[in-house]
């Protein structure tokens, strides 16, 4: 084995072998075909925006997305170039296209043709309806539960009242609700106001794609303690003093607004409306201050007016003692004494005694 090593012709032809290798190897590196895959590159530019052109005065088209992604594949140099600057743009055609469903191939332009382009996606389902614009009422709204306990939700008003909504004729047709929804913190119990967004949903509550002019209103939200309207009914505590007799109490208002907690307020039938009948000692109208019940924080009158009509009874009583009471007796005149002189002989005639018919009289 060294004896071949040693050879001259031994190490000519093993050099040759291995120049004819790298000669091959090097000719493999340098070939066009290795050249181009080897300057090839691929990339993804995403959401990029997608222009449409139609008669948006009259029509709507609905279906055509927002963005797309493109795949460019080509060239380094191209590739990086349109990576970097963008300025290439994807749209839709559909200026010749009537009312109705289309399937429409999205195109580019400014993409150099060195470049395989591909669109995700490439075809789209649109939908190209007339476009209808019609006047809404606005229904604000807000969540109950956010009010204090003992209050409720008096009402609410939009300012604007209506909306002017546009959109395409199905949209337009599906609209069943145009809300402004109001929003606070737990414990609201004063008025306030807000300006709220519009939203436009279907009957499934679903965001319809249409446009509001305005967007937006200012709602005045009335917030008041929770009433609720009850009879007064009449209770007599005391007793009348004596010699007086009530014959009626009239009472008014019969009835009274009541504010409070809804829980205690709503287990009420009526008021009651306590009147110390030792207070009444003639015929007039009177004031009985009405006491709160349990629950009840504030009353609309809090006085109520109670009218008597009484007799009084003592005066008939005397009036009756004084005509039949029998009359005192008369004192019997004493017999004259010796001393009183006898009549004389003139013409006076002598004291007779009175009878008690003549008393009377």
């Amino acid at each position: 084995m060294d004896k071949m090593l040693d050879s001259p012709w031994v190490l000519r032809i093993v050099a040759l072998i291995l120049a004819l290798l790298l000669f091959f190897s090097v000719r493999a590196e340098l070939s066009p075909s290795n050249k181009t895959i080897m300057s090839e590159q691929t990339a993804v530019i995403r959401d990029v925006p997608v222009d449409v052109f139609y008669d948006d005065k009259n029509l709507i088209v609905t279906g055509i997305p927002k963005t797309v992604d493109v795949t460019i594949k080509g060239p380094m140099t191209l590739v990086l170039q349109a990576q970097a600057s963008k300025d290439f743009s994807v749209f839709a055609d559909l200026s010749k296209l009537l009312i109705g469903e289309h399937n429409v191939r999205l195109q580019y332009e400014n993409i150099s043709e060195k470049l395989q382009v591909t669109l995700d996606p490439a075809i789209v389902k649109v939908n190209i309806e007339e476009k209808v614009t019609q006047e809404f009422r606005v229904d604000p709204e807000l969540n109950t539960r956010l009010l204090e306990e003992g209050y409720i939700l008096n009402g609410m008003i939009a300012n604007p009242a209506t909306v002017y909504i546009t959109g395409a004729k199905s949209a337009i047709e599906n609209i069943s609700y145009v809300k402004a929804t109001v929003t606070g913190e737990q414990g609201l119990k004063e008025p306030f106001s807000q300006v709220a967004a519009v939203k436009v949903l279907d009957r499934d509550l679903n965001k319809l794609d249409v446009t509001i002019e305005p967007g937006t209103v200012k709602v005045e939200v009335d917030i008041g303690a929770y009433s609720r309207e009850l009879p007064v009914v009449l209770k007599e505590i005391g007793k009348a003093e004596n010699g007086i007799t009530v014959n009626q109490l009239t009472i008014s208002p019969t009835k009274v607004r009541v504010y409070g907690r809804k829980s205690m307020i709503d287990t009420l039938t009526a008021i009651p409306l306590e009147v110390d009948l030792s207070k009444i000692t003639e015929s007039k109208t009177y004031e009985f201050e009405m006491k709160l019940p349990e629950g009840v924080t504030k009353i609309s009158d809090p006085k109520i007016k109670v009218k008597a009509d009484i007799t009084k009874v003592e005066q008939e009583k005397t009036t009756t003692t004084t005509t039949t009471n029998p009359p005192a007796p008369t004192p019997t005149p004493s017999p004259p004494s010796e001393e009183t002189s006898t009549p004389s002989d003139n013409n006076t005639p002598p004291p007779t005694d009175k009878t008690e018919e003549d008393i009377d009289s």
